[in-house]
């Protein structure tokens, strides 16, 4: 069951590796109605721009596309806390993963709009049985 990892973001442990984790990640959210939007692969950028070596670091910028509507028509510049980033990264035990992700009612929040607590609140329930299907696979 996904737990609150941190004041901004719930998450899950895996006892799969990184590779397998990142495909139940995509099936998931597609699932749920997210697409991925962006995709930021940090071991590879960090490799090539600082000639750093880290884990398998993945950041995808998830967005259910019903949910955005809805948030920019309740407030035109939430854009700027979307999309919903999931995260997918080795963990320090081989073998292992963790996958997070935002958590939109603490992101959404911010604004301060009562409108768009609702969507935020869907936004999370979808988020929330993603990992578990994710858990479940």
């Amino acid at each position: 069951m996904p737990a609150q990892t941190t004041p901004y973001g719930i998450g899950i442990s895996l006892d799969v590796p990184y590779d397998v984790a990142v495909e139940r990640v995509r099936h998931a959210l597609a699932k749920e109605g997210f697409g991925v939007l962006t995709e930021i692969d940090i071991k590879a950028t960090l490799k090539k721009k600082l000639d750093v070596d880290v884990s398998p670091y993945l950041i995808l910028g998830a967005c259910n596309p019903s949910l955005a509507h809805r948030a920019l028509a309740a407030e035109r510049d939430i854009g700027l806390l979307l999309p919903c980033n999931v995260v997918v990264y080795e963990a320090d035990e081989p073998g292992h993963s963790v996958v997070a992700a935002m958590d939109p009612m603490e992101a959404l929040a911010l604004t301060g709009n009562e409108v768009v607590r609702p969507i935020a609140r869907e936004a999370r329930s979808r988020l929330e049985r993603a990992l578990e299907a994710i858990e479940r696979a």
